[in-house]
């Protein structure tokens, strides 16, 4: 009884939510002719600008005191643990 809220006579809450939306709907532009899209920007991109890389070649001696290396550092890890594999 009490925690009714009463509501000015005339008040119409439909017709609030239709200018709300009026409102809303006004500042939209339904235009969408753009001067370029996505796609245009894509086009654009030079192909030529990559440059692919051109690594030294491995010699057999040069290849495996890499791999001696890499499996020396693995060894001497700080956290033998967790070597990020999991099952």
């Amino acid at each position: 009884m009490g925690n009714e809220k009463k509501e000015p006579d005339g008040f119409d809450e439909e017709e609030l939510i239709r200018s709300e939306f009026d409102s809303i709907v006004s500042g939209l532009s339904l235009d969408q002719s753009t001067p370029s899209t996505y796609l245009d920007d894509l086009d654009r991109i030079d192909q030529d600008s990559f440059i692919q890389p051109n690594p030294t070649p491995f010699t057999p001696r040069g290849f495996w005191y890499s791999a001696r290396n890499a499996v020396t550092r693995w060894f001497h890890r700080n956290h033998r643990d967790d070597d990020g594999a999991t099952l």
